[in-house]
């Protein structure tokens, strides 16, 4: 621990972590989309490897991305390097396009003349997310479309109910208790769902825009069955992966640790950094700080103790990085289901109580009929 890092060298001197200066990232973020980063990424590191001087990839790929935040950039970039600004400086000059890991480790990158290395590693880690989210997506539209079904289904019903009604001069049946009935009833009924679902994601940008709302959210997550193991999963496998790559690069064991919780993505992961630094600095391991956050498994914990007597940490968990993924892809397929058994399951209440709002109500009208015959 004394070189201020896990099994390598000590580099040169390193800045501040810029993260620490910028201010919460907006609801609407200028940030260069993941997938145009992750390509950018890439081609430089490639450019750069065959010895394309850094100003003109930086002009190239910015010709050819089709992303026009992503090409105003680069093009910035390379003006600032072509003023005889470093890489890294020109990123920050960017505000908050450029992701904090991106840039602190484009600037160890440059000090220890590793960038096209550092890119190719960035691409990956930004490509695994991307296969990550697409994973996501995919997963979630199943019961996604089960939840908009319902909805008409619901809206439907009320409709038809409120027709048959109308047509035959009768008072219609509010199944829903709430007065929907008839056309108006179904609109407003959809109005509501959509209203809801959008008053849920509006809150839920405005808590994640700052770390105190996203801490207090993850957290609440990370507590809910099925859906806080796949959470985490994530979490890990981003972190394993991360780690690696600061490592690799030469990063302090202080930035390394906070740029790896933040590549999470998860605020209470990320929040964690700064009891988990301060333990390293007052001589615990890797593994001991890691616990003393509460939110890795055992069974991570134990990998990560055991690598950190040969001094391997970096490479065992960039070498269970997969695995890792692989149980969180596991884990997601794990909470799709549950949620479309959730939503089946809500279907299915509103069914029977569709069931026993209707039979009252037939028994209602056997009962006044009876009176009336009395």
């Amino acid at each position: 621990m004394d070189d201020g890092r896990i099994g390598h060298p000590p580099s040169s001197l390193l800045r501040p972590p810029i993260s620490d200066l910028r201010p919460p990232t907006p609801v609407f973020s200028p940030r260069i989309h993941t997938k145009s980063l992750a390509v950018a990424c890439r081609s430089l590191s490639t450019m750069l490897d065959a010895g394309v001087p850094i100003e003109r990839a930086f002009r190239v790929i910015a010709d050819k991305t089709a992303d026009g935040r992503c090409a105003a950039a680069l093009r910035g970039i390379a003006e600032a390097v072509a003023d005889g600004n470093e890489v890294a400086d020109a990123m920050r000059e960017q505000g908050e396009r450029f992701p904090d890991l991106v840039v602190e480790m484009v600037a160890v990158a440059e000090e220890t003349g590793t960038l096209p290395e550092i890119l190719k590693g960035l691409a990956e880690h930004y490509e695994n997310n991307l296969r990550l989210r697409r994973d996501f997506l995919a997963s979630i539209t199943w019961p996604c479309i089960q939840f908009v079904l319902a909805v008409l289904i619901i809206a439907l019903v009320i409709y038809i109910l409120g027709w048959i009604a109308a047509s035959r001069g009768g008072q219609p049946l509010d199944v829903l208790g709430f007065g929907l009935v008839g056309t108006k009833g179904a609109i407003i009924w959809l109005a509501m769902a959509a209203g809801t679902v959008v008053s849920l994601a509006t809150a839920y940008m405005l808590v994640a825009n700052s770390l105190a709302g996203k801490r207090a959210l993850d957290g609440f997550l990370l507590g809910v069955p099925v859906v806080g193991h796949c959470m985490r999963s994530f979490a890990i496998a981003r972190f394993s992966w991360a780690f690696y790559l600061t490592q690799q690069s030469g990063m302090s064991i202080d930035k390394s640790l906070q740029s790896s919780l933040r590549a999470t993505n998860n605020g209470a992961f990320i929040a964690a950094g700064a009891v988990i630094c301060r333990r390293v600095n007052e001589g615990d391991d890797l593994a001991t700080a890691l616990r003393a956050s509460n939110l890795f498994p055992i069974d991570f914990l134990s990998m990560v103790e055991v690598a950190e007597h040969s001094g391997t940490v970096p490479e065992a968990l960039h070498r269970l990085s997969p695995q890792f993924e692989d149980n969180a892809r596991r884990s997601l397929a794990a909470m799709t289901a549950f949620l479309g058994w959730l939503v089946w399951g809500v279907v299915a209440l509103f069914i029977i109580f569709f069931i026993f709002r209707i039979a009252l109500w037939y028994v209602g009208m056997i009962n006044d009929a009876v009176r009336a015959i009395k």
